[in-house]
Order: structure tokens, then C-alpha cells, then sequence
């Protein structure tokens, strides 16, 4: 299979340090299997931040074989997957539902005609004194990176899975599908966006800036240049991704900054399935958790 970006068994590897890849070898996706403390078994979750595979016609088949391998299996879903709503709930019977809407760039229009015009008004402030390079080898860029997204775990208190390692890092930006954005304000790195591509829909994964990065827009100039350059790929799509937090009202300024380039959303979805019910019920039962709708239910109160 030709896989690339998220599909890639690389980008499974890169996150290790959160749990074991797991190869879906019908579907061509990955999963992270993960030990449960205190419990001699073991769940898997999507790699952040979509769960991505190559057939979703095979996804349900991988599951069923996993039955009381795992006891659960969770995700959110690529908004660009080939599926559709009876697909997911048919996958995953026990949890499935709207997680959030990712916004999105059609490329096939011209951007004077969809961007924010306080954004177009920002690009052109920036573009006077931000110069942007892009590579689509960028592993002699980690240590700008690693910096950069140093600033931002400080400046966010970032915890969790996207509090990634440098050695993350250096796996990231070896993926295939990779392209990196940097900016720069007279030669010094002020800022860097990472995508992945992937068929014909290339994908925000992440981006960072120090200081001197916010003072001068270079989110406006960076974001500019990549629709500019995957027009020119021939790409068909970008996926921006959603807004901050898991109940955000839309409202935040990340929301606003992805509104504010996109031509429209699609939904992400989340979704669970429970392969071993009896195990399931002991841990929750043995835990002691009340009633929730987080799912796994046993995993409340973790993140």
C-alpha cells in the first residue's frame, strides 16, 4: 500500500513512548496499544490527533480480531475518511458520535474569494518583513523545531501526548508526506508549521512560534505561502483541524485563526468499541467509576 503521513508506520513509531503500534493490516491503519494499570490487560487508541487508514471497508474485520486481545479500542476519525455514518456505527457499535468540526480549504478556489480580510490584511503586514522556506525533507530543521515547540509547551503548559520528544520529533519529520513552513525575520527562525500529505488532502498536524514569531504575524505569512504551495502540488485539500479544547464554544482564537482560511468543515468523529465486555465491566466495577459518557469509562479522569 502506498501510505504516507498518518498511515505511515513511521508515524505510529514516533509516538511510541505513549504505546505500542499496533499494524491494522487490512485497513492499513494504526492504533497505540496500552498497558491498564493495576490490570493485567491491555486497550489501544487512535495515534493523535485522527485515526487515518487506507480501507475503511477492512477496519471492522481488524477489530473483530482484536476481540478479548484488547478490552477496548477508541478514536476520532479522519475527516477525509472513506466512510459514512452507518460505516462508523456498524465499526463501532458501543460509542460513536460528532467530536468536532475541522475546518477545511477547498483549493480549487482562489483565496482573495474565502480568507478573513483582517487576515489578508495581516499577510500583507507580515509578507513586508517574513521570508518563508519550505522543505519537504526538513530533518536538518529539529533543533529549530524542538526550540520552537519548546516556547509553545511553555506558553500552553502543554501535558500529555502532544508534550512530544525531541526523539518524536526526529522521527516526525522523517515521515513521508512531511512538509515543513519556516519563517524567518532577517534570517533568524521565528516560526514553523509541519503537514503531512496524504493522496490528494494535505494536513495541518502541527505549528509553533517564539515571541518574535507572534510579533510579527509570521502565522499569516506561513499560512499564505502553503495554500500557494499545495495549489501549485495540485493538492485538492487542506484539513486545518479544530479548535482548541474538547468542548470549545468557538470562540477561542485558535478557532477563529482556522475560520478565518477555510471554505468550510467536516466532522470528525468519536468513536469506541468494547472488545472484551466482561473485562471491561470488572475494571470499571473494580475502579469503582460512576456512571460517565467518557469512554473507555476505566480511563476517566486520566488526560
Amino acid at each position: 500500500m502506498n501510505d504516507s503521513g498518518y498511515q505511515h508506520s513511521l508515524y505510529a513509531k514516533a509516538l511510541n513512548e505513549f504505546g505500542t503500534p499496533l499494524e491494522l493490516k487490512r485497513s492499513g491503519g494504526w492504533l497505540l496499544q496500552r498497558e491498564i494499570l493495576g490490570f493485567d490487560c491491555e486497550d489501544a487508541m487512535w495515534p493523535y490527533p485522527i485515526f487515518s487508514c487506507q480501507d475503511w471497508s477492512g477496519l471492522r474485520s481488524d477489530l473483530d480480531e482484536l476481540e478479548h486481545r484488547l478490552v477496548s479500542v477508541s478514536a476520532v476519525t479522519d475527516p477525509f475518511g472513506q466512510y459514512t455514518n452507518d460505516d462508523l456505527r456498524q465499526i463501532f457499535p458501543d460509542v460513536c458520535f460528532p467530536f468536532k468540526e475541522h475546518f477545511i480549504v477547498d483549493l480549487q478556489k482562489d483565496p482573495q474569494t474565502y480568507v478573513d480580510a483582517h487576515h489578508l490584511r495581516n499577510v500583507k503586514k507580515a509578507l513586508q518583513h517574513v521570508k518563508v522556506q519550505i522543505s519537504e525533507e526538513p530533518s536538518h530543521w529539529l533543533d529549530e523545531w524542538h526550540a520552537l515547540y519548546d516556547v509553545l509547551i511553555e506558553r500552553h503548559q502543554i501535558k500529555g501526548m502532544t508534550r512530544f520528544s525531541k526523539n518524536s520529533f526526529r522521527i516526525q519529520l522523517s515521515v513521508p508526506g512531511i512538509i515543513a513552513f519556516k519563517a524567518l525575520y532577517e534570517d533568524q527562525t521565528i516560526g514553523m508549521l509541519l503537514w503531512y500529505k496524504q493522496g490528494d488532502v494535505a494536513y495541518y498536524h502541527l505549528g509553533a512560534y517564539n515571541d518574535l514569531g507572534y510579533q510579527q504575524k509570521a502565522s499569516f505569512a506561513l499560512f499564505w505561502t502553503l495554500i500557494e504551495y499545495f495549489a501549485g502540488q495540485k493538492t485538492r485539500w487542506l484539513s486545518l483541524g479544530a479548535g482548541a479544547g474538547s468542548q470549545n464554544d468557538g470562540q477561542d482564537g485558535l478557532t477563529r485563526f482556522k475560520r478565518g482560511w477555510s471554505t468550510g468543515t467536516r466532522t470528525a468523529y468519536f468513536c469506541g468499541r468494547i472488545l472484551d465486555r466482561e473485562k471491561y465491566r470488572e475494571i470499571v466495577r473494580v475502579k469503582g467509576i460512576q456512571p460517565t459518557k467518557f469512554f473507555p469509562a476505566y480511563r476517566s479522569g486520566e488526560f
